[in-house]
């Protein structure tokens, strides 16, 4: 049996490395773990997770194919759990970066129903930031 804890690494093949970089980093707190030159591949460390930026134009990148755009994307979604989720202080803080976010609303996850909100990368990727789940 296989038991699922937390997202181990989403894949982004992406346009704009510089671009993409600055918001999970600046943005959503996430920190440049390992830089993979060689082949095109730069990985952030998410929590216990890792989102892996693929420029579409380095090795590993044009292996996938199209650049990621309106009509041809490679990835839905993705959610990090946030710790301390103050729905506030996070549209605060996004809006602070210029970054649009859907309203707050009660979505299932992981560890059950509670709160979320859906923003978009500079990419056009959903980024879901979901809290604890209603006591």
């Amino acid at each position: 049996m296989i038991k699922l804890r937390d997202i181990d690494h989403i894949v982004l093949r992406v346009r704009d490395l510089d671009n993409m970089i600055t918001f999970y980093t600046q943005v959503l707190g996430c920190s440049i773990e390992k830089r993979q030159e060689a082949i095109g591949l730069i990985q952030l460390r998410a929590g216990a997770s890792l989102v892996d930026l693929v420029p579409v134009d380095g090795k590993l990148g044009r292996m996938g194919g199209a650049a990621p755009g309106k009509e041809g994307r490679n990835v839905d979604h993705f959610c990090f759990r946030v710790d301390g989720f103050d729905e506030a202080a996070i549209l605060a803080w996004l809006a602070s970066h210029g970054v649009e976010a859907g309203p707050a609303e009660s979505r299932y996850g992981a560890e059950g129903e509670g709160p979320s909100i859906y923003v978009n990368d500079p990419e056009g990727n959903t980024v879901e930031l979901k809290g604890p789940a209603w006591q």
